[in-house]
Protein backbone atom coordinates (compact mmCIF):
# COMPACT_ATOMS: atom_id res chain seq x y z
CA UNK A 1 0.00 0.00 0.00
CA UNK A 2 1.11 3.51 -0.97
CA UNK A 3 2.11 5.78 1.62
CA UNK A 4 -0.28 8.66 2.04
CA UNK A 5 2.39 11.60 1.51
CA UNK A 6 3.09 9.81 -1.40
CA UNK A 7 -0.25 9.59 -2.83
CA UNK A 8 -0.44 12.92 -2.01
CA UNK A 9 1.85 13.92 -4.11
CA UNK A 10 1.06 11.74 -7.14
CA UNK A 11 -2.66 13.34 -6.78
CA UNK A 12 -1.01 17.13 -6.64
CA UNK A 13 1.86 16.78 -9.34
CA UNK A 14 -1.60 15.30 -11.72
CA UNK A 15 -3.94 18.66 -10.78
CA UNK A 16 -1.18 21.05 -11.21
CA UNK A 17 -0.51 18.85 -14.26
CA UNK A 18 -3.76 19.12 -15.86
CA UNK A 19 -4.43 22.73 -14.97
CA UNK A 20 -1.41 23.96 -16.64
CA UNK A 21 -1.93 22.08 -19.87
CA UNK A 22 -5.62 23.48 -19.83
CA UNK A 23 -4.30 27.26 -19.16
CA UNK A 24 -1.31 26.28 -22.19
CA UNK A 25 -4.25 25.48 -24.37
CA UNK A 26 -6.54 28.04 -23.63
CA UNK A 27 -3.61 30.57 -23.92
CA UNK A 28 -2.76 29.19 -27.88
CA UNK A 29 -6.90 29.19 -28.55
CA UNK A 30 -6.97 33.04 -27.45
CA UNK A 31 -3.49 33.84 -29.56
CA UNK A 32 -5.33 31.86 -32.58
CA UNK A 33 -8.31 34.29 -32.50
CA UNK A 34 -6.38 37.03 -32.02
CA UNK A 35 -4.49 36.80 -34.46
CA UNK A 36 -7.54 34.92 -36.92
CA UNK A 37 -5.64 32.22 -37.91
CA UNK A 38 -4.77 28.48 -36.74
CA UNK A 39 -1.77 28.69 -34.62
CA UNK A 40 0.88 26.12 -35.94
CA UNK A 41 2.88 24.06 -33.66
CA UNK A 42 6.38 23.78 -35.74
CA UNK A 43 9.12 21.32 -35.06
CA UNK A 44 10.95 24.12 -33.74
CA UNK A 45 8.48 24.98 -31.56
CA UNK A 46 8.20 21.49 -30.25
CA UNK A 47 11.36 21.54 -29.09
CA UNK A 48 11.53 24.37 -27.30
CA UNK A 49 8.38 23.56 -24.97
CA UNK A 50 10.09 20.20 -24.63
CA UNK A 51 13.75 21.79 -23.43
CA UNK A 52 11.41 23.82 -21.35
CA UNK A 53 9.24 20.83 -19.46
CA UNK A 54 12.43 19.11 -18.86
CA UNK A 55 13.76 22.29 -17.45
CA UNK A 56 11.12 22.82 -14.55
CA UNK A 57 10.92 19.03 -14.14
CA UNK A 58 14.73 19.16 -13.13
CA UNK A 59 14.10 22.50 -10.96
CA UNK A 60 11.08 20.13 -8.90
CA UNK A 61 13.49 17.25 -8.91
CA UNK A 62 16.54 19.55 -7.08
CA UNK A 63 13.46 21.19 -4.58
CA UNK A 64 14.60 19.54 -1.63
CA UNK A 65 18.30 18.31 -2.59
CA UNK A 66 19.69 21.24 -0.79
CA UNK A 67 18.41 20.36 2.38
CA UNK A 68 19.40 17.41 3.63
Amino acid sequence: MMEPWKRNALIVGAVVGLLSGLIAAYLWIQRAEQSQSQVKLTAQDGVKVGISVLSVLKQIAELGAGRR
